[in-house]
C-alpha cells in the first residue's frame, strides 16, 4: 500500500509543479507603441511605470504607427501593440484586450485660411496625412472615401508632425491631418501656436456615420485651455477608438497586468469621455480576450488583494484545471483500498481454476495411474501457494486456499487407498 501512495503522490507533485509553471508568466513583454514623441509613446511610458510594480519589464518598439504596429503583431514579432480603430489585424491570431480611449481626427490649419468646411470640396490642397505605415495615413484615406474624395484631388504630404505646424506657418501646408488623444505632445505645441487653430469640419454626423468604426465626440469649449480658451465654442470631432491588441496565446496572467494598468490610466473621466467609459470590452472587430472582457466587466476577483498577481490572474484557470482532481482522483483515492484488497486476493484466487479442474477430474474415477498425475499438481499449486509473500491481513486467503487443497488432496488419498488391493503397500 506504501508503494501505491508514494505513487501517488509523486504524480501531484509533478502535475502541480507543471501547473505551476504555466501559471509563472514571463518577466517582460514587447508593445509596438508608435514613432518617438508621438501620443502611442508617451502611453507605452506610462505603461511601463505600472507593469514595472509588478516586476514585468516591458520593452517599447518604436513603429511608424497602427499599420506597422498590426504587421508586427501578425508576425508575431512582438506581444502587444496600440492599433487604431479601422485598421486590420489578421483575426484568427490576435485578441483585443478592449478600446482604450478616443482618437479624434484633429485638421489644423492657418487661422483664417480660406478653406471650405465641407471637406468633399477640397481641391488643390496640400495636406499633411501621416507617414507611410502610420495610423493616420490609414484613417485619413478611409476619411476621402467617405466624403467622396479619391485622393487625386489633393496633394499628399508626410512631414512629421513636430514640424508639420511650422510647415503651416511657412505656408508650405494647408492642412495638417492628426489622429491621436487631444493632449497629444505635438497637439499641445499646436494649440499654443499663433496663426494656427483647429478647423472644424460641416456635417460630422454624416462622415462618421459612414465610417463603420468612427464615432462624433465633442470637444467642450475651453477643454484644451481655459486661459486662453481653446476651443472658443464647442466642436464636434469625428472620433476614432484606440484599441490594446495581444497575440492570442499571450499569457493570461500579462493580460491581467495590461487590462488593471488600462482600467488604472483610462478609466477615469476625460474631457471626452465620462468615467467607465474605457477600457471598454469592445474589440472593434476583433474577438476580446476573456480574462480582459471579465476584468473590465466584474472588475478582479476577491483574490486579487491576497495572492500574487500571476495566480490570483488565473484562480479560474486553476480551479479548472484542479476540478478532475477533485471530481475524478479523489473518488478514485477511496477505491485504492478495495483495488488493493483485490489485487492481494486475486494472487490466490488465481490458483483456483486448476483446484476445480481437479476435482472435475476426479468426478470421472481416474485410475490410479492418473489419481497420481493429480496428486503432483496439487503438490506443484501447494508450492506455488506457500511462495507466495503477502501482508498478514492477506495471509488467510492463502491459508484457506492451501486448507481447500489439502482436503483435495485427502480425497485423492482416499480414492488412491479404495483402489490398491488389500495387502499392497500403497505409493507414498
Amino acid at each position: 500500500m506504501r508503494v501505491w501512495i508514494v505513487i501517488f503522490v509523486c504524480v501531484v507533485l509533478a502535475v502541480l509543479a507543471m501547473v505551476l509553471s504555466r501559471l509563472n508568466p514571463p518577466g517582460s513583454l514587447t508593445l509596438a507603441a508608435g514613432p518617438k514623441g508621438g501620443a502611442y509613446a508617451a502611453m507605452a511610458e506610462r505603461y511601463a511605470e505600472i507593469l514595472a510594480r509588478d516586476g514585468i519589464q516591458l520593452e517599447i518598439i518604436e513603429t511608424a504607427g497602427s499599420v506597422e504596429n498590426a504587421q508586427l503583431l501578425g508576425d508575431g514579432k512582438v506581444d502587444a501593440a496600440f492599433v487604431q480603430g479601422g485598421i486590420v489585424v489578421p483575426p484568427a491570431e490576435v485578441e483585443a484586450i478592449g478600446t482604450l480611449f478616443f482618437e479624434p481626427m484633429i485638421f489644423i490649419t492657418r487661422t483664417g485660411a480660406d478653406i471650405p468646411r465641407n471637406p468633399a470640396l477640397w481641391r488643390g490642397l496640400r495636406i499633411n496625412s501621416g507617414a507611410q505605415g502610420s495610423g493616420t495615413e490609414a484613417a485619413f484615406r478611409d476619411f476621402e472615401n467617405a466624403v467622396g474624395l479619391t485622393g487625386r484631388e489633393n496633394l499628399h504630404l508626410d512631414i512629421p508632425y513636430s514640424q508639420a505646424v511650422d510647415a503651416l506657418l511657412e505656408d508650405e501646408l494647408d492642412i495638417a491631418v492628426f489622429v491621436a488623444p487631444v493632449f497629444a505632445p505635438y497637439l499641445m505645441e499646436a494649440y499654443e501656436k499663433l496663426g494656427v487653430s483647429v478647423f472644424e469640419l460641416d456635417h460630422v454626423q454624416a462622415i462618421s456615420r459612414r465610417l463603420p468604426y468612427a464615432s462624433v465626440v465633442t470637444l467642450p469649449a475651453g477643454g484644451v485651455s481655459l486661459d486662453p480658451v481653446l476651443p472658443s465654442v464647442p466642436e464636434d470631432l469625428v472620433a476614432l477608438s484606440a484599441r490594446m491588441v495581444v497575440r492570442a496565446d499571450f499569457h493570461p496572467a500579462l493580460v491581467n497586468r495590461l487590462t488593471m494598468a488600462a482600467i488604472e490610466l483610462h478609466g477615469s473621466r476625460s474631457i471626452l469621455s465620462d468615467a467607465g467609459t474605457f477600457p471598454a470590452a469592445d474589440g472593434g472587430g476583433l474577438p476580446v480576450n476573456k480574462t480582459a472582457r471579465q476584468l473590465i466587466q466584474e472588475g478582479p476577483s476577491v483574490w486579487h488583494n491576497w495572492l500574487p498577481y500571476w495566480i490570483a490572474a488565473q484562480v479560474n484557470l486553476l480551479l479548472l484545471l484542479f476540478l478532475p482532481l477533485v471530481l475524478i482522483v479523489l473518488p478514485l483515492l477511496r477505491t485504492l483500498p478495495v483495488l488493493y484488497r483485490i489485487v492481494m486476493r486475486w494472487r490466490v484466487w488465481q490458483h483456483y481454476p486448476e483446484i476445480w479442474k481437479i476435482e472435475d477430474e476426479l468426478m470421472r474415477h481416474p485410475d490410479l495411474a492418473d489419481l497420481d498425475a493429480l496428486h503432483d499438481r496439487l503438490s506443484e499449486l501447494d508450492e506455488h501457494l506457500a511462495a507466495l509473500r503477502l501482508p498478514a491481513s492477506y495471509r488467510q486467503v492463502q491459508y484457506e486456499a492451501r486448507l481447500h487443497l489439502e482436503f483435495v488432496r485427502k480425497r485423492i488419498s482416499d480414492m488412491r487407498d479404495a483402489r490398491v488391493p488389500a495387502g499392497e503397500a500403497r505409493n507414498p
